[in-house]
């Protein structure tokens, strides 16, 4: 899946291209059109790692966009872990491929390291090797996932020297997977590479061929910042709204389609819900395990008490399907179902009926520790009384493929405007 023109354009383009969405004081919720000039904008500021240009740059005109309503608004910084990669590559014989290296970062120096390359399994001699792990055909989104964690823990253990799992998922790309920030997860340099990348790397394997792994480039920790837009009505209570803005790559429906419909909401609510106070947050660190969310938590949320609702919009809100037609993925028309939704007890039921006939999101679970993802996690286990989140994965989750392709404005709308009716219905 080659990127589009528009997805690989740089902030400053995107931020020369168009000053503004088109005009409109409050658009509606399912404006398709409307939400489609979001999902370009958002793509325009290419990689959203946090901390970086993309990340900042998508910060600082949402918040123009949030003053233009009247709220209010603020950052808070935190320091991120970062890399700029110089040279992330495997290399054996003839083959040579780009990795990404898992962050944070434990980086080998220019000159890599070099052993012969061998196929995990439990039993095999892997002292001195770069063990190559083949992980089962599915979705990845973390390392600390046991089915990475476990056998990447083990060869390393055992004596290798370095460590590539090749996640093997349905879009053939190679899949970035979320950290805890405090450290690197492992001493030693691990990477992922690209199942389709990945045929004569296991074929030198078999032969325990040698390779060099490399990952050279410059980290450390930046500043990142969440933005929080409020509007104080001197109310009792507080709707709070989250949705994550920094990811891995350019993040188009994983991040962006999720952000579009939050912005949209974020219009709807100023002008509609005027008897609580507002307070909109659009988080980076997401790639730390929820790293902003939980600053947040930390240090500038309402308390559950003064909370009436906290509605959190999470990953692949609405994301493209994909059909596999012998290898290839072909885009269609629908929505991807590969997404979930959860409401606290006090209004799944009015969540669930307002949901129904959406893909992934009917199936409405009880918010609860073990149903709710992403950092409605902690929204929850923090005592928030009421609850909505969502979160999902896609088949280019987490790739730098997640392009304009992966979603559209159509595809965002029905999920936008059942958010706006259970947001509703969840206060009434």
């Amino acid at each position: 899946m080659t990127p589009s023109r528009r997805t690989v354009l740089g902030a400053s383009g995107a931020l020369a291209a168009a000053s503004a969405l088109p005009a409109s004081a409050a658009p509606a919720v399912g404006d398709a059109a409307w939400l489609q000039a979001v999902l370009e904008r958002y793509a325009g500021f290419g990689v959203k790692a946090s901390g970086g240009t993309g990340d900042n740059a998508c910060g600082a005109w949402l918040e123009g966009e949030l003053k233009k309503i009247g709220y209010r608004t603020e950052r808070q910084t935190f320091q991120a872990p970062f890399f700029d990669a110089a040279n992330v590559t495997l290399v054996s014989g003839s083959a040579r491929a780009a990795v990404i290296p898992q962050a944070p970062v434990t980086p080998t120096g220019s000159v890599g390291v070099t052993g012969p390359l061998r196929a995990y399994d439990p039993t095999a001699d892997l002292a001195g090797a770069i063990a190559l792990i083949s992980l089962p055909k599915r979705g990845w989104a973390a390392i600390a996932d046991p089915q990475v964690n476990r056998p990447v823990t083990d060869a390393l253990r055992r004596g290798a020297i370095a460590a590539v799992a090749i996640t093997n998922g349905p879009s053939g790309e190679a899949v970035a997977l979320n950290a805890r920030p405090e450290r690197p997860p492992f001493d030693k340099p691990v990477a992922i590479l690209a199942p389709k990348d990945a045929a004569p790397f296991l074929a030198a394997a078999k032969a325990a061929a040698a390779a060099t792994l490399t990952t050279a480039g410059r980290g450390g920790t930046r500043p990142a910042w969440n933005l929080i837009g409020r509007l104080d009505r001197k109310a009792e209570k507080t709707i709070i709204l989250s949705t994550p803005r920094s990811g891995w790559f350019t993040c188009v429906a994983e991040r962006g389609s999720g952000l579009a419909a939050w912005l949209a909401l974020a219009h709807w609510l100023a002008a509609d819900q005027r008897g609580y106070n507002l307070e909109l947050l659009a988080t980076s660190g997401h790639e730390y395990l929820y790293m902003g969310g939980e600053k947040y938590l930390e240090e500038k949320a309402p308390k559950p008490a003064r909370t009436r609702l906290w509605c959190h919009i999470g990953a692949s809100l609405a994301a493209r399907a994909w059909e596999d037609q012998g290898g290839v993925l072909r885009p269609l028309p629908t929505v991807d179902p590969g997404r979930g939704l959860t409401a606290t007890a006090d209004i799944l039921d009015r969540v669930k009926t307002i949901f129904h006939g959406l893909p992934g999101l009917e199936a409405t679970r009880l918010a609860d520790r073990a149903n709710a993802g992403g950092e409605l996690i902690n929204v929850i286990e923090a005592g928030y009384p009421t609850a909505i989140g969502e979160a999902g994965l896609h088949p280019y989750f987490h790739t730098r493929a997640d392009d304009l392709r992966c979603t559209s404005g159509e595809l965002v709308a029905p999920a936008a405007q059942a958010f706006r009716k259970a947001i509703a219905a969840a206060v009434a």
